[in-house]
Protein backbone atom coordinates (compact mmCIF):
# COMPACT_ATOMS: atom_id res chain seq x y z
CA UNK A 1 0.00 0.00 0.00
CA UNK A 2 0.74 3.44 -0.59
CA UNK A 3 -0.29 5.70 2.38
CA UNK A 4 -1.69 9.06 2.48
CA UNK A 5 1.33 11.46 3.31
CA UNK A 6 0.63 13.88 6.89
CA UNK A 7 0.09 17.70 5.96
CA UNK A 8 3.65 18.30 6.62
CA UNK A 9 4.87 16.59 3.91
CA UNK A 10 2.57 18.06 1.24
CA UNK A 11 3.18 21.25 -0.41
CA UNK A 12 1.20 24.19 1.28
CA UNK A 13 1.54 27.13 -0.63
CA UNK A 14 -0.89 29.21 1.51
CA UNK A 15 1.66 28.83 3.98
CA UNK A 16 5.26 29.44 1.96
CA UNK A 17 6.99 32.86 0.76
CA UNK A 18 6.71 31.24 -3.27
CA UNK A 19 10.66 30.03 -2.40
CA UNK A 20 10.35 27.51 -5.57
CA UNK A 21 9.23 30.89 -7.68
CA UNK A 22 12.58 32.36 -6.21
CA UNK A 23 15.20 30.07 -4.70
CA UNK A 24 15.75 28.30 -7.88
CA UNK A 25 17.05 29.27 -11.41
CA UNK A 26 15.48 27.64 -14.40
CA UNK A 27 16.17 27.86 -18.03
CA UNK A 28 14.07 28.53 -21.28
CA UNK A 29 13.33 25.56 -22.58
CA UNK A 30 10.00 23.31 -23.29
CA UNK A 31 9.15 23.35 -19.58
CA UNK A 32 10.01 27.37 -18.72
CA UNK A 33 9.22 29.69 -21.17
CA UNK A 34 12.14 31.95 -20.05
CA UNK A 35 15.31 32.08 -17.87
CA UNK A 36 15.53 32.75 -14.36
CA UNK A 37 18.38 32.87 -11.92
CA UNK A 38 18.35 31.40 -8.46
CA UNK A 39 17.43 34.44 -6.32
CA UNK A 40 15.35 36.58 -8.15
CA UNK A 41 12.00 35.95 -8.40
CA UNK A 42 9.86 35.26 -11.05
CA UNK A 43 7.96 38.16 -12.63
CA UNK A 44 4.35 36.13 -12.21
CA UNK A 45 5.00 35.58 -8.43
CA UNK A 46 2.39 38.39 -6.65
CA UNK A 47 3.21 40.61 -3.82
CA UNK A 48 0.99 37.46 -1.79
CA UNK A 49 3.39 34.92 -2.37
CA UNK A 50 1.17 33.43 -5.33
CA UNK A 51 0.90 32.72 -9.03
CA UNK A 52 -0.26 35.27 -10.99
CA UNK A 53 -0.76 32.22 -14.12
CA UNK A 54 -1.22 29.68 -11.61
CA UNK A 55 -4.54 28.16 -13.23
CA UNK A 56 -2.69 28.94 -17.07
CA UNK A 57 1.26 27.71 -16.43
CA UNK A 58 1.04 25.15 -18.90
CA UNK A 59 -0.88 27.16 -21.61
CA UNK A 60 1.76 29.74 -20.67
CA UNK A 61 4.73 27.76 -21.53
CA UNK A 62 5.79 26.89 -17.55
CA UNK A 63 4.58 23.00 -17.54
CA UNK A 64 7.93 22.89 -15.20
CA UNK A 65 6.21 24.59 -12.46
CA UNK A 66 2.82 22.40 -12.86
CA UNK A 67 5.38 18.91 -12.20
CA UNK A 68 7.66 20.46 -9.32
CA UNK A 69 7.00 19.13 -5.93
CA UNK A 70 8.47 20.70 -2.57
CA UNK A 71 7.00 18.21 -0.04
CA UNK A 72 6.02 20.42 2.01
CA UNK A 73 9.55 22.03 2.24
CA UNK A 74 8.74 25.71 1.32
CA UNK A 75 5.85 26.07 4.21
CA UNK A 76 8.80 24.08 6.56
CA UNK A 77 11.67 26.90 5.92
CA UNK A 78 8.90 29.43 5.92
CA UNK A 79 6.90 29.20 8.94
CA UNK A 80 9.53 26.82 11.60
CA UNK A 81 13.11 27.50 10.62
CA UNK A 82 12.38 31.44 9.89
CA UNK A 83 9.28 31.92 12.11
CA UNK A 84 6.89 33.46 9.71
CA UNK A 85 9.90 36.56 8.72
CA UNK A 86 9.87 36.16 5.22
CA UNK A 87 12.13 37.76 2.53
CA UNK A 88 10.47 40.70 1.34
CA UNK A 89 9.64 41.97 4.89
CA UNK A 90 13.53 41.25 5.88
CA UNK A 91 16.25 40.99 2.73
CA UNK A 92 18.38 40.13 5.42
CA UNK A 93 16.68 36.97 5.67
CA UNK A 94 16.59 36.24 2.03
CA UNK A 95 19.97 34.60 1.11
CA UNK A 96 20.39 32.01 3.87
CA UNK A 97 15.94 31.09 2.95
CA UNK A 98 16.81 30.64 -0.32
CA UNK A 99 20.31 28.54 0.73
CA UNK A 100 17.99 26.54 2.84
CA UNK A 101 15.19 25.34 1.36
CA UNK A 102 16.87 23.38 -1.76
CA UNK A 103 18.39 21.62 1.29
CA UNK A 104 14.94 21.01 3.09
CA UNK A 105 13.20 20.06 -0.25
CA UNK A 106 15.80 16.87 -0.49
CA UNK A 107 15.37 15.86 3.52
CA UNK A 108 11.53 16.15 3.17
CA UNK A 109 12.03 13.96 0.21
CA UNK A 110 14.01 11.11 1.84
CA UNK A 111 11.06 11.32 4.69
CA UNK A 112 7.68 10.63 1.60
CA UNK A 113 9.84 7.75 0.84
CA UNK A 114 10.53 6.38 4.68
CA UNK A 115 7.01 7.12 5.41
CA UNK A 116 6.42 5.34 2.34
CA UNK A 117 8.47 2.06 3.42
CA UNK A 118 7.20 1.89 6.98
CA UNK A 119 3.17 1.21 5.81
CA UNK A 120 4.58 -1.85 3.79
CA UNK A 121 4.10 -5.22 5.77
CA UNK A 122 6.55 -6.67 3.64
CA UNK A 123 9.52 -4.27 4.64
CA UNK A 124 8.33 -5.24 8.74
CA UNK A 125 12.30 -6.72 9.44
CA UNK A 126 13.49 -3.57 8.93
CA UNK A 127 10.98 -1.47 10.47
CA UNK A 128 13.33 -0.29 13.49
CA UNK A 129 15.77 1.01 10.99
CA UNK A 130 13.46 2.64 8.78
CA UNK A 131 12.19 4.61 12.42
CA UNK A 132 15.34 5.57 13.41
CA UNK A 133 16.26 6.91 10.24
CA UNK A 134 12.57 8.78 9.44
CA UNK A 135 13.06 10.00 13.25
CA UNK A 136 16.73 11.36 12.07
CA UNK A 137 16.25 12.90 9.49
CA UNK A 138 12.62 14.51 11.03
CA UNK A 139 15.79 15.97 13.39
CA UNK A 140 17.42 17.64 10.91
CA UNK A 141 14.58 19.47 9.16
CA UNK A 142 14.04 21.27 12.89
CA UNK A 143 17.17 22.59 13.12
CA UNK A 144 18.55 25.92 12.99
CA UNK A 145 18.98 27.91 9.19
CA UNK A 146 23.22 27.59 9.87
CA UNK A 147 22.30 23.80 10.38
CA UNK A 148 20.50 23.07 7.82
CA UNK A 149 22.90 25.07 5.52
CA UNK A 150 26.11 22.98 6.87
CA UNK A 151 24.26 19.59 6.59
CA UNK A 152 25.95 17.20 4.27
CA UNK A 153 22.98 16.01 2.23
CA UNK A 154 24.45 13.68 0.35
CA UNK A 155 25.71 11.77 2.90
CA UNK A 156 22.34 11.43 4.36
CA UNK A 157 20.74 10.54 0.85
CA UNK A 158 23.51 7.60 0.31
CA UNK A 159 22.34 5.90 3.76
CA UNK A 160 18.72 6.05 3.47
CA UNK A 161 18.98 5.01 -0.38
CA UNK A 162 20.66 1.91 1.32
CA UNK A 163 18.07 1.01 3.02
CA UNK A 164 15.41 1.85 0.73
CA UNK A 165 16.74 -0.40 -1.47
CA UNK A 166 16.73 -3.20 0.90
CA UNK A 167 13.17 -2.53 1.82
CA UNK A 168 12.39 -2.31 -2.02
CA UNK A 169 13.54 -5.66 -2.58
CA UNK A 170 11.33 -6.91 0.23
CA UNK A 171 8.70 -5.87 -1.04
CA UNK A 172 8.96 -6.83 -4.52
CA UNK A 173 10.13 -10.28 -3.61
CA UNK A 174 7.16 -11.01 -1.57
CA UNK A 175 3.58 -12.62 -2.56
CA UNK A 176 2.26 -8.91 -4.65
CA UNK A 177 5.40 -9.28 -6.70
CA UNK A 178 5.68 -10.67 -10.81
CA UNK A 179 3.70 -13.90 -11.49
CA UNK A 180 6.50 -15.26 -12.95
CA UNK A 181 9.05 -14.95 -10.24
CA UNK A 182 11.40 -13.19 -12.00
CA UNK A 183 12.04 -9.95 -11.43
CA UNK A 184 12.79 -7.23 -13.78
CA UNK A 185 15.88 -5.16 -13.47
CA UNK A 186 15.66 -1.70 -15.25
CA UNK A 187 17.47 0.48 -12.54
CA UNK A 188 18.93 3.38 -14.53
CA UNK A 189 17.93 1.84 -17.85
CA UNK A 190 17.35 4.42 -21.07
CA UNK A 191 13.96 3.24 -21.77
CA UNK A 192 12.54 6.72 -23.93
CA UNK A 193 10.14 6.18 -26.13
CA UNK A 194 9.86 2.70 -25.07
CA UNK A 195 6.92 0.44 -25.84
CA UNK A 196 6.00 -1.10 -22.89
CA UNK A 197 2.01 -0.84 -23.22
CA UNK A 198 0.24 -3.99 -21.38
CA UNK A 199 3.84 -5.00 -19.88
CA UNK A 200 3.72 -6.99 -16.65
CA UNK A 201 5.59 -5.10 -14.57
CA UNK A 202 5.54 -6.17 -11.33
CA UNK A 203 8.20 -5.97 -9.12
CA UNK A 204 10.47 -4.40 -11.44
CA UNK A 205 12.83 -2.22 -10.83
CA UNK A 206 12.31 1.02 -12.44
CA UNK A 207 14.85 2.89 -10.39
CA UNK A 208 16.35 6.27 -11.79
CA UNK A 209 15.15 4.92 -14.98
CA UNK A 210 14.36 6.75 -18.00
CA UNK A 211 11.01 6.47 -19.41
CA UNK A 212 10.12 9.66 -21.00
CA UNK A 213 7.51 9.36 -23.32
CA UNK A 214 7.52 5.80 -22.94
CA UNK A 215 4.13 3.86 -23.61
CA UNK A 216 3.02 2.31 -20.66
CA UNK A 217 -0.62 2.16 -21.51
CA UNK A 218 -2.47 -0.58 -19.47
CA UNK A 219 1.06 -1.58 -17.84
CA UNK A 220 0.67 -3.08 -14.49
CA UNK A 221 3.06 -1.07 -12.09
CA UNK A 222 2.39 -2.85 -8.97
CA UNK A 223 4.79 -3.32 -7.02
CA UNK A 224 7.18 -1.92 -8.80
CA UNK A 225 9.84 0.35 -7.79
CA UNK A 226 9.77 3.99 -9.30
CA UNK A 227 12.50 5.90 -7.09
CA UNK A 228 14.04 8.42 -9.32
CA UNK A 229 11.82 7.24 -12.39
CA UNK A 230 11.44 9.93 -15.10
CA UNK A 231 7.95 9.61 -16.27
CA UNK A 232 7.72 12.99 -18.16
CA UNK A 233 5.58 12.59 -21.47
CA UNK A 234 5.16 8.53 -20.28
CA UNK A 235 1.71 7.80 -21.36
CA UNK A 236 0.17 5.53 -18.63
CA UNK A 237 -3.27 5.49 -19.79
CA UNK A 238 -5.13 2.58 -18.16
CA UNK A 239 -1.40 1.48 -15.92
CA UNK A 240 -2.51 0.30 -12.46
CA UNK A 241 -0.49 1.93 -10.38
CA UNK A 242 -1.76 1.14 -7.04
CA UNK A 243 0.94 -0.38 -4.62
CA UNK A 244 3.93 1.01 -6.82
CA UNK A 245 6.70 1.57 -4.81
CA UNK A 246 8.20 5.59 -4.06
CA UNK A 247 5.77 6.81 -6.65
CA UNK A 248 5.63 10.72 -6.46
CA UNK A 249 3.21 13.22 -6.93
CA UNK A 250 5.56 15.10 -9.14
CA UNK A 251 5.96 12.06 -11.13
CA UNK A 252 2.12 11.95 -12.03
CA UNK A 253 2.39 15.24 -12.97
CA UNK A 254 4.81 14.74 -15.44
CA UNK A 255 3.25 12.05 -16.85
CA UNK A 256 0.35 11.51 -19.20
CA UNK A 257 -2.58 9.11 -17.96
CA UNK A 258 -6.26 8.78 -18.91
CA UNK A 259 -9.80 8.30 -16.43
CA UNK A 260 -8.96 4.23 -16.40
CA UNK A 261 -5.27 4.89 -14.57
CA UNK A 262 -5.52 3.67 -11.51
CA UNK A 263 -3.12 5.77 -8.71
CA UNK A 264 -2.68 4.99 -5.09
CA UNK A 265 -5.06 6.24 -2.09
CA UNK A 266 -3.72 10.04 -1.07
CA UNK A 267 -2.07 10.85 -4.52
CA UNK A 268 -4.45 13.34 -6.54
CA UNK A 269 -4.91 13.11 -10.42
CA UNK A 270 -3.67 15.67 -12.21
CA UNK A 271 -5.85 17.53 -14.15
CA UNK A 272 -4.43 17.31 -17.53
CA UNK A 273 -5.61 13.78 -17.62
CA UNK A 274 -9.07 14.20 -17.72
CA UNK A 275 -9.27 13.36 -21.10
CA UNK A 276 -7.90 9.78 -22.42
CA UNK A 277 -4.86 9.47 -24.36
CA UNK A 278 -5.45 8.77 -27.72
CA UNK A 279 -3.73 5.27 -28.60
CA UNK A 280 -0.54 5.55 -30.96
Amino acid sequence: MTPSLPPHLRADCANCFGLCCVALPFSASADFAFDKDAGRPCPNLRRDFRCGIHGRLRERGFSGCTVYECFGAGQQVSQHTFGGRDWRREPATAQRMFEVFPVMRQLHELLVYLTQALAHSAARPLRGELRGALDDITRLTRGTADELAATDVHLHRERVNQLLLRASELVRSGPHGPSSGHIRDHRGDDLTGARLAGSDLRGASLRGARLIAADLRRADLRTADLTGADLRDADLSGADLTGALFLTQQQLHAAKGSPATRIPDGFDRPAHWKQRSPRR
